[in-house]
């Protein structure tokens, strides 16, 4: 199985530990978020791991070839003139994904009890018993979040916002629901299936959430995992950060 990390941000409200270092470096009790992901992404079965670099590449880099575990292939993605975003991340990535089989995507600054494994299954599932697979599972949580995805019975249907201002305030569906409607915050891990890179003419910087509602309003679907009994943690801040420390109990719990 592969998989990708997004890992070419800039870490900027971690600042000033991002100045000198990449936030895929930052470490949560003693162990780099990247290196925590990578291993959590083996333990699942990833035998090719992609990792997208952009800021403090050079750091990332030496960290991968030091990274060992048998195998396991790593590889880079540099981003020059990055960083991306999560769908142009992954699209540049596209020479290096081999398998024609689903993958797994994982933000880098994600700390999660989820099953990937559990998740990779469903996914899977709804692929083979039903008429319409799905493009993409996203793990998602009920829980306080400014930005939120909303579904319905066939999958992704819009998004809504109601503060962050990384987005715009208000609330759009893609097209008409069917059956129930929840909204739902994600977590920052897909489940993808490779045709995805055929179905936009899409390139350079831009997110993979803004293709997967062009995806949905285009009749593909893209599912929920409801993930909300397992923790999560969202390592964007130092308060983020020291919360995340003081709550990993154990801390191998969440590797």
């Amino acid at each position: 199985m592969e998989a990708m990390i997004f890992a070419a941000g800039a870490g900027t409200r971690l600042r000033p530990l991002t100045d000198r270092i990449p936030k895929a470096l930052v470490e949560v009790n003693g162990r780099p978020m990247l290196k925590r992901v990578l291993d959590r992404l083996v333990d699942a079965g990833a035998s090719r791991v992609i990792v997208n670099a952009h800021h403090h590449e050079g750091k990332i880099r030496a960290f991968l070839r030091e990274y060992r575990n048998p195998g396991v292939e790593v590889l880079l993605s540099p981003e020059p003139g990055g960083p991306y975003d999560t769908g142009g991340g992954l699209f540049a990535a596209e020479s290096l994904f081999e398998e024609k089989a689903p993958f797994l995507l994982h933000n880098v600054d994600v700390i999660a009890s989820i099953s990937l494994e559990k998740m990779l299954e469903t996914h899977v599932s709804a692929s083979i018993s039903s008429a319409s697979a799905p493009i993409a599972t996203l793990a998602v949580m009920s829980r306080a979040a400014h930005r939120r995805l909303i579904f319905d019975d066939l999958g992704l249907l819009g998004w809504e916002n109601n503060g962050s201002d990384r987005a715009a305030i208000g609330s759009h569906r893609v097209r008409e629901p069917t059956g129930s409607i929840r909204s739902m915050a994600f977590t920052g891990i897909h489940v993808v299936d490779p045709k995805i890179f055929s179905l936009t003419e899409r390139n350079g910087t831009f997110s993979i959430i803004t293709l997967y509602l062009e995806l949905a309003a285009a009749g593909h679907r893209i599912l929920p995992y409801d993930t909300s009994d397992c923790e999560w943690f969202d390592i964007g801040t130092p308060d983020q950060l020291a919360e995340a420390e003081k709550r990993m109990t154990p801390p191998r719990s969440l590797r």
